[in-house]
């Protein structure tokens, strides 16, 4: 690891009989389930497992809005130039268990417009990752894309018992280093060369969500997500990055 992140020690350290210093004990702990294949329901989003008849030609069709492919360029895939090769991918990857893929279901128009997997799946110590994160633009920048996130947070920590939480990214993706911090995500650290994908190196930036801040993380989703956060027209009235840095500050 190269840099580090700002993130204080989040636990004080145990002296041993040594007087050498050790994680804090964790006694009870037993390994968590696996993500089940049951779908997530929201106000905005439906979240269910990625399906190539199902979700193929939706997904296709929302992503051939960005003309310019700019959804494409920080992922090790894509992008694709006609439906049935899309189709092929999303086949390929509906019968992973790791990545496990969701596809978004935009309750508005009851289509797929984004995706979303959980990845580095290790029950045995509770640690999972989110990724794969592709929005198509009717999704970008919606409420429907923030309560997706939420919903997969809520699973891994609420229905699941995990201990941390990840969101990794390539260190030049801006849009995705901002979406981390304003969806609660803190910063570890940078690894450098950490990859090479698409014939280019990758430095990958990391954070994470552990147990002890959710509570106040999802507290700030369920109020910026609550009916009176949105005025007539569907527009929120907080800004969630504001209530997430004075929650966690």
């Amino acid at each position: 690891m190269g840099e580090s992140g700002n993130k204080s020690m989040v636990n004080a350290p145990v002296v041993n009989d040594l007087g050498q210093q050790i994680g804090f004990p964790v006694p009870d702990w037993t390994a968590r389930p696996r993500p089940p294949r049951a779908p997530m329901d929201g106000r905005f989003v439906r979240i269910e497992m990625l399906d190539a008849t199902q979700h193929a030609t939706d997904l296709f069709a929302a992503n051939a809005q960005d003309r310019e492919n700019r959804i494409w360029t920080y992922l090790p895939y894509g992008p694709y130039d006609d439906a049935n090769t899309y189709r092929d991918w999303v086949m390929s990857m509906a019968k992973s268990e790791d990545p496990l893929f969701h596809a978004i279901i935009d309750k508005a128009t009851g289509k797929a417009s984004g995706v979303a997997s959980y990845l580095r799946i290790e029950p045995a110590v509770g640690v999972i990752e989110v990724g794969h994160i592709n929005y198509a633009p009717s999704l970008q920048r919606t409420a429907a894309a923030t309560e997706a996130m939420y919903l997969m947070m809520k699973r891994v920590f609420d229905e699941l018992g995990y201990r941390r939480y990840e969101w990794k990214c390539d260190a030049l993706n801006a849009p995705s280093q901002a979406a981390a911090g304003r969806l609660g995500f803190i910063y570890e650290g940078t690894f450098w060369q950490a990859t090479i994908y698409k014939g280019r190196n990758r430095d990958t930036a990391w954070y994470s969500i552990i147990d002890k801040d959710w509570p106040k993380i999802r507290a700030v989703y369920e109020a910026w997500l609550a009916p009176d956060n949105f005025d007539p027209a569907g527009k929120p009235r907080q800004r969630l990055s504001n209530m997430m840095e004075s929650a966690l500050s």
